[in-house]
């Protein structure tokens, strides 16, 4: 940690919940995503793996385009845009007529890199009234969230935790936060289980989706639904691409996975990201053989596409990713 860093973080040597001191770990100055590096030096999205990803989602926002009935201007919000990475490979997959239309905005809360298209607005807080696709790629699990634990007497607490990341037992969870347990992840009276309660993501998905004034508002995440909870939770960090024990003292992302069926608003669905990739195309086929004896170097362009469909729709990996689909105003484009 910088002498910066330290300083920053002098003064909270105390107990704090997980929700508070992941904030600060992360979106406080000198926090973790305000790092120059940016977080892809420290983990691999589906943005990372494979420009095949963007241009799938170049692809949906086509879809978006033709059910809004092709307006003057077409939006594409990334939030959570890391660099711009998504953004940059949207913009250059679209069809040219489709990308003379588009405004693109790319959200999130670090400067804008240098060198950016300058098509690309940047912007720490979506805009309001857009008309297009709202896509956020691994952004709710950073939303962050108090952990609750139950107690001895089978009572769910909250989880407090220090700066070192040692962690105790606070008080008993009540109010929303009690009522959202009940409805999405009630806790057994069994001492040591764990949940993440999500009400801030549910809050932070309805505002975005409210930015929209027609389209489709999209969320990609690791997460899990009623039936499948974890019995521990799934806090964790990320430092240099490896996964690690989640500390707060702004050293190492931490996150979470997301109950996306919780988040989603009336009209909302969550499907696998297989499933969604393969609707637009990204499918992980292999090439046929007798391409290699007619067009060796197409054949072998082919191949390394569909290893890397394949690993976007893998189960186990990124294929399990879920995505959350709200369409405002307009049919799903997923239902063809």
């Amino acid at each position: 940690m910088t002498a910066r860093t330290r300083d920053e973080w002098r003064g909270w040597q105390g107990w704090r919940g997980w929700r508070e001191a992941a904030q600060h770990a992360l979106y406080a100055p000198g926090g973790f995503y305000r790092r120059a590096e940016g977080p892809a030096r420290h983990f691999r999205t589906s943005v990372h793996a494979s420009p095949l990803f963007a241009g799938a989602v170049a692809r949906l926002l086509c879809r978006v385009d033709e059910a809004l009935g092709r307006p003057a201007t077409l939006d594409f919000v990334d939030m959570a845009a890391g660099r711009g990475e998504l953004t940059r490979g949207v913009l250059a997959a679209l069809p040219a007529d489709v990308a003379a239309r588009t405004r693109a905005y790319a959200v999130e809360i670090a400067e804008r890199p240098a060198g950016l298209d300058h098509r690309i607005e940047w912007r720490a807080v979506p805009p309001e009234g857009t008309t297009g696709l709202l896509f956020a790629n691994e952004w709710l699990d950073n939303v962050p969230v108090e952990v609750t634990e139950v107690d001895t007497a089978g009572v769910a607490r909250l989880v407090m935790v220090r700066q070192d990341g040692t962690e105790r037992l606070g008080e008993p969870v009540t109010g929303a936060s009690a009522r959202w347990l009940e409805r999405w992840w009630p806790l057994p009276g069994e001492e040591g289980l764990r949940a993440e309660i999500g009400l801030p993501r549910d809050e932070a998905w309805a505002g975005a989706v409210a930015t929209l004034r027609r389209g489709l508002a999209v969320a990609v995440d690791y997460a899990h639904t009623a039936d499948t909870r974890p019995p521990f939770g799934t806090l964790t960090g990320f430092r240099e691409g490896r996964e690690t024990t989640p500390v707060p003292d702004g050293s190492c992302d931490i996150t979470a996975h997301v109950a996306l069926d919780a988040c989603a608003l009336p009209g909302g669905r969550v499907l696998p990201q297989r499933e969604a990739l393969h609707t637009l195309d990204v499918t992980g086929a292999r090439p046929p053989l007798t391409l290699a004896s007619t067009d060796p170097a197409g054949y072998v362009r082919a191949l390394a596409s569909a290893g890397e469909a394949a690993e976007l729709t893998a189960p186990g990996g990124l294929g399990d990713f879920g995505w959350l689909v709200q369409p405002v105003g307009i049919p799903d484009p997923f239902r063809r």
